[in-house]
């Protein structure tokens, strides 16, 4: 090989080898269903014979796979589209050329994209639902423990844990929401864009479209081959969503520490020491952590190669950004459903999250709410009355001596010691707020119910979406075949 002449050794050695390698990963299968729908395209319009047809597909029956499989990059072929033409060629003769009419490896390679990258969609759909199911589970079997609830790092309220535990499994249902929205911008058909401008010849793009379970085009054929938004988007969700697990995870390991002992993770998700034999290291939070915060840095990584970039035909958001991409997908979901496991076994020290909230005046908003209802005070001197209170017990906060300080404070109060220390149980102080989206008891367990039904309507749709893309790999290689 000349100095001058393609592909240069370092270039074969840091592009084209790694790239041919990673297309025989990640895109063969698609890469060959494009060529049977495509060439059935063709032949239905009447651009191929019945008999080119025939040969076509027979050749694409008999491409060896584990001989692609055990392919090196020699420099023989540039990549893996040519090397597949070159194996149709052997069998096919020269009709094999006239698969290729009326595309580019352009709308060839933008295809195989989205094709891969709706099904890593629905795998990431389907781990956030295993998620939000085991979530809304465990909210069902804590509708009345009650816990401490923080705001700024400090214990703030009481809430309940399935009160938490919901808020939770609202932002998944938006995850999955988001991922949704995302396969409906990913499942359109490129193919038939051909370089950018389309062809002359009489193709016709919703066959193709069909015949690969897309739900429409991507109709502008310059935006189809140069428009990355259907993987930016993917990478933007992908983002939100590892934010949103991390938060919750961040708590999770914060829960199970010594100091706290609200949660305990079974023997299955933690590690010993080497040196250390009393200690539980819940691990598979931590690996859950990092794992999402990886998913997330991908997805960042995804945003920055494409920023800046032309809009057009380009390597930048091809074949060197594509395994990034995967990356991403991957570490999402082995978050996800590292988490979910789990939690599946967690166990809930009920009795220290119920000391808890009686602890540090976490109830004293609903003695100044009380004094506010009783005595008519306006909510401004009712805080001022019982964060002085609060002062002058100082780490005293038992409701006796809450309640013998306030009346000492303020002598001329109707309230009795009962009333007052009543304001102060936090069962109580979760009874009385039934505000839609607050934590009683009957508000959560109707959330419960309405996040049962979201779930199985997601449960639904990923069903459906599956099912689509696997009847239209069977009806294309159905009628390949016949």
């Amino acid at each position: 090989m000349t100095p001058e002449q393609f592909p240069a050794p370092v270039y074969a050695a840091t592009v084209l080898s790694q790239n041919f390698e990673d297309a025989k990963r990640y895109f063969l299968e698609s890469l060959i269903e494009i060529h049977y729908a495509h060439t059935r395209m063709l032949a239905a319009q009447g651009i191929l014979t019945s008999e080119e047809q025939r040969k076509l597909i027979a050749a694409l029956d008999g491409l060896d796979r584990g001989l692609i499989a055990k392919a090196v990059y020699d420099g023989s072929y540039e990549d893996l589209f040519f090397f597949i033409e070159a194996m149709l060629e052997k069998s096919a003769g020269e009709v094999a050329g006239k698969m290729h009419t009326a595309r580019s490896r352009n709308d060839i390679a933008i295809t195989l994209y989205r094709m891969t990258a709706r099904r890593e969609l629905l795998k990431l759909a389907t781990a956030i639902a295993e998620l939000r199911s085991v979530l809304i589970d465990l909210a069902a079997r804590n509708l009345e423990t009650v816990m401490p609830a923080h705001t700024h790092t400090q214990p703030a309220q009481p809430t309940t844990l399935a009160h938490y535990l919901l808020g939770a499994t609202e932002f998944l249902a938006r995850d999955a929401a988001r991922i949704r929205g995302a396969f409906a911008h990913v499942n359109l058909s490129p193919l038939g864009a051909a370089a950018l401008t389309t062809t002359g010849f009489p193709i016709d793009r919703h066959l193709t479209e069909k015949f690969l379970g897309f739900e429409g085009l991507a109709e502008n054929s310059y935006a189809a081959i140069a428009a990355i938004d259907y993987l930016t988007e993917s990478a933007t969700t992908i983002a939100v969503a590892m934010v949103n697990l991390g938060k919750l995870i961040q708590d999770l390991l914060l829960w199970s520490t010594r100091e706290f002992g609200f949660l305990r993770l079974s023997d299955a998700y933690v590690q010993s020491s080497s040196i250390m034999p009393q200690k539980r290291n819940p691990v598979a939070l931590e690996h859950a952590r990092i794992l999402s915060s990886r998913a997330l840095g991908e997805a960042q990584a995804v945003l920055t190669c494409a920023h800046n970039t032309p809009f057009g035909d380009i390597n930048d958001s091809e074949d060197d950004l594509q395994p990034l991409i995967f990356t991403m997908f991957t570490d999402a979901g082995r978050a996800l459903k590292l988490l979910a496991g789990s939690l599946r076994t967690v166990t809930v020290d009920r009795a220290e999250l119920a000391r808890r909230a009686g602890k540090d005046f976490l109830t004293v908003t609903e003695l100044a709410d009380t004094l506010v209802r009783r005595e008519g005070l306006s909510f401004r001197e009712a805080h001022h009355l019982v964060a002085q209170t609060v002062e002058s017990c100082g780490r005293d906060d038992d409701p006796a001596s809450i309640a013998a300080t306030l009346l000492s404070l303020k002598p001329g109060l109707h309230l009795t010691r009962a009333e007052i220390e009543r304001a102060l149980d936090p069962e109580n102080f979760i009874r009385i707020r039934k505000i839609e989206g607050g934590p009683a008891p009957e508000r959560t367990a109707e959330a419960v119910a309405r996040a049962r039904a979201e779930q199985n309507e997601t449960e639904q749709w990923i069903e459906s979406k599956a099912a689509l893309l696997d009847r239209a790999h069977a009806e294309l290689h159905r009628r390949a075949s016949s």
